[in-house]
């Protein structure tokens, strides 16, 4: 009789565990979620994006939101996501500068930018809120690290308006080490 109640006991929990498993590997912490799409960003470097692979993703990502609402914004981050790409990723930020989701730096979520600078000094964040409310989209250079590394490298990104439930917000992403010539002719 006690070696029947072992058993069973060992039978539920195993099918306890097994019936979680999927639980828990849907359920990652934001420092794992973050390291995951860091990792699939250096996984895909290989491919420079152009310009227009950029704003093609970019427009991908508002649609989305339009149709589905913020509640999507998971699906920004994470290996399988198709916005984290060619070695980079799109962030999602609001016309008051305050970060929504950034899939690397996810810290920033929450934060003010408006003020924040680049190691150059340029005010990034309050640049690409202008360009956004004052022409829909274009681009920006500023300088920012590369996903997996600490200095900071010549980034360029395109960004656009984009209206979600009401709210005005700025879908960004952007490509690392492009020719100066290159970059002059996508800011101007």
């Amino acid at each position: 009789m006690k070696q029947r109640h072992i058993i069973t006991g060992l039978l539920l929990g195993a099918i306890l565990i097994f019936s979680t498993l999927p639980v828990l590997a849907a359920d990652k912490t934001p420092e794992e979620l973050a390291k995951e799409t860091e990792m699939a960003c250096e996984a895909t470097a290989s491919t420079k994006p152009t310009p227009q692979m950029i704003i093609d993703k970019v427009n991908q990502g508002c649609a989305l939101l339009q149709k589905e609402g913020k509640a999507d914004f998971s699906k920004f981050s994470g290996k399988d996501s198709p916005f984290v790409f060619a070695g980079t990723y799109i962030w999602i930020h609001n016309m008051a500068g305050i970060m929504l989701m950034h899939p690397i730096m996810y810290k920033l979520d929450g934060k003010d930018l408006l003020t924040f600078k680049d190691s150059n000094g340029k005010r990034f964040f309050s640049e690409m809120n202008k360009v956004a409310k004052e022409k829909g989209a274009g681009w920006v250079d500023y300088m920012w690290p590369k996903p997996g590394a600490k200095e900071p490298s010549h980034k360029v990104s395109y960004v656009k308006l984009c209206h979600v439930g009401g709210q005005d917000l700025v879908l960004g992403c952007g490509v690392y080490d492009m020719p100066e010539a290159d970059i002059q002719k996508l800011i101007k």
